[in-house]
């Protein structure tokens, strides 16, 4: 029960966050709408966070141009993680030093 309150929550914040993008660029919702290809009661309600479809939210996204937003949900890795430990590995042990041991005749 507590999961689909956050849920909830997190659709309100999305939806705030989508309607002060478009306040920001001075865009009323009927503009939007027929930019985004949905109808402005589909706005209304993600920019409530009552509901919306993924697609409604991508075409939203897409009409306000920002699909930058799209590459912050599955970033593309640069660092491996594994390379990290490896070059920082640290030494165990000390070694002692070799001593050449000169060949029998």
């Amino acid at each position: 029960m507590q999961t689909s309150h956050m849920l909830a929550e997190l659709e309100v914040i999305l939806g705030e966050q989508v309607k002060k993008l478009r306040l920001s660029r001075n865009i009323d919702q009927t503009m939007v709408a027929e930019r985004a290809g949905i109808s402005r009661r589909a706005l209304q309600n993600l920019e409530a966070g009552t509901g919306s479809s993924t697609a409604s939210l991508l075409s939203v996204v897409r009409a306000l141009g920002r699909e930058d937003w799209l590459a912050l949900l599955a970033p593309t890795a640069t660092i491996n993680p594994l390379n990290m430990v490896r070059a920082r590995r640290e030494r165990q042990r000390a070694t002692s030093v070799r001593v050449k041991s000169s060949p029998a005749k």
